[in-house]
């Protein structure tokens, strides 16, 4: 046990002084907040482009006059053209495009046209859409006898509230908020289980190249070796992940001194009653979430799920040398239960309790991901006990199997084992 300590220790000090590491621990959190910053001040300020629209309507749709809340466009209506020489005109007289509306039959619409000189964008094709069907809509309500501001007062918008009955009372929850944190945690576990795993092969297999494997093995049997590196390297991992958490803390409190001007919009946007609204309604659902549980599960899945796979890479790492390659076609079948993992994810968060779901979060190859897309909904705790026992298990299991291979493969060179021959390793008698 003394000598997997020192293997950890070698293993983690050698990776946490490297400049590359300083770098990317420091680097990350800066350009998290600085995106964090950039979304804030985009959706704050918004397009400040405003664009001048021509409209010949000969259908007299909108009566001369467009009304629309959105200040990204200023409408014109041109008298007395036709679409065919107006075309060569609008943008000389200094229009961003004409929109063109035929005569046309209320209850079948024709074809209506928008003239630009590129390629409309997605948001200004929907603007006008929208548009153009209210006003059929009002003109055929119309039609109907029947009023369109009526109607508006008449017809129903409302919102649908989630309360959470629990032993403790009564907990207001937001769906998009137990969303975003259900596949926050999903794809935070899913990146550092391909990152921190793929870290470990490299490892071993710069090891076993440089032939310093050789060395170490003499003094240090193959398991210890193995699992030394893969404890080291998933603890340079973790302290990373808390050295992320820390800084990004730090500096979400150093946002109003960094970023002045953004705060100032914010506080302006948060007097919108609309705003405020959501700003409550946002800090309520996260109020209703199971924190202790989600961080508990997710150092516990993060663990397991890591050193599930970093034993698999480690037994690739043993086997492969230069070619990488080999190393490839050896990795894909490991990286597909952690892609099929992630696919279940995105459905899990949608149907936490479907069949699919359930499988996927019990699966010890996919548990690690999928139970955390399920994690902020309400899991029965055997399921929760199963899949944990499960993930246990099967770290045992695929340790004491890699570590046969490690075991062969480490010292093994100018041969390209296959899947089948590193099976019969894992199986041997000793």
């Amino acid at each position: 046990m003394n000598k997997i300590g020192l293997i950890i220790g070698r293993e983690y000090f050698t990776r946490v002084k490297k400049r590359s590491f300083l770098i990317t621990t420091i680097l990350v959190p800066i350009v998290i907040i600085g995106f964090y910053a950039a979304i804030i001040a985009v959706m704050i300020k918004g397009g400040d482009e405003k664009q001048s629209i021509a409209v010949i309507d000969d259908a007299n749709l909108f009566n001369g006059k467009i009304e629309t809340k959105s200040k990204s466009y200023n409408f014109s209506f041109i008298r007395n053209e036709t679409e065919q020489v107006f075309a060569t005109k609008y943008k000389a007289k200094g229009f961003d495009g004409f929109l063109y509306i035929p005569a046309f039959q209320l209850d079948s619409p024709g074809r209506f046209t928008l003239h630009t000189p590129s390629s409309a964008s997605l948001g200004t094709t929907a603007a006008l859409e929208r548009i153009i069907n209210k006003a059929i809509e009002d003109k055929r309500l119309i039609a109907q006898g029947f009023d369109p501001r009526k109607y508006e007062a008449i017809a129903a918008d409302i919102s649908l509230g989630n309360t959470i009955d629990t032993k403790e009372g009564s907990k207001q929850s937001m769906a998009g908020v137990a969303y975003g944190v259900s596949f926050a945690c999903g794809i935070l576990i899913y990146m550092m289980m391909i990152i921190y795993g793929t870290q470990v092969m490299r490892g071993v297999t710069e090891e076993k190249t440089n032939r310093i494997a050789e060395v170490v093995v003499s003094s240090v049997k193959p398991f210890q070796l193995m699992m030394g590196k893969i404890l080291g390297i998933g603890a340079v991992g973790l302290t990373q992940f808390a050295i992320w958490i820390i800084l990004m803390f730090m500096m979400q409190l150093a946002l109003p001194l960094i970023f002045p001007d953004i705060v100032n919009q914010m506080k302006a946007t948060a007097e919108n009653p609309a705003a405020a609204s959501m700003a409550a309604n946002i800090a309520q659902g996260i109020s209703s979430l199971p924190i202790g549980k989600i961080v508990f599960s997710f150092l516990f899945y993060f663990l397991g799920g890591y050193l599930t796979y970093a034993s698999l890479f480690a037994a690739i790492g043993s086997v492969v040398s230069e070619d990488q390659q080999e190393a490839q076609q050896l990795v894909f079948p490991v990286l597909m239960p952690i892609i099929l993992g992630f696919v279940i994810m995105t459905k899990a968060i949608n149907e936490p309790n479907s069949s699919l779901a359930v499988f996927g979060s019990l699966f010890p190859l996919t548990s690690p991901i999928v139970m955390m897309g399920r994690i902020t909904y309400e899991i029965p705790v055997w399921q929760l006990a199963l899949s944990m026992a499960l993930l246990f298990g099967c770290f045992l299991l695929f340790t004491w199997i890699t570590a046969k291979i490690y075991r062969t493969g480490i010292l093994m060179y100018g041969k390209k084992p296959s899947w089948k021959e590193m099976m019969k390793w894992a199986f041997r008698k000793s």
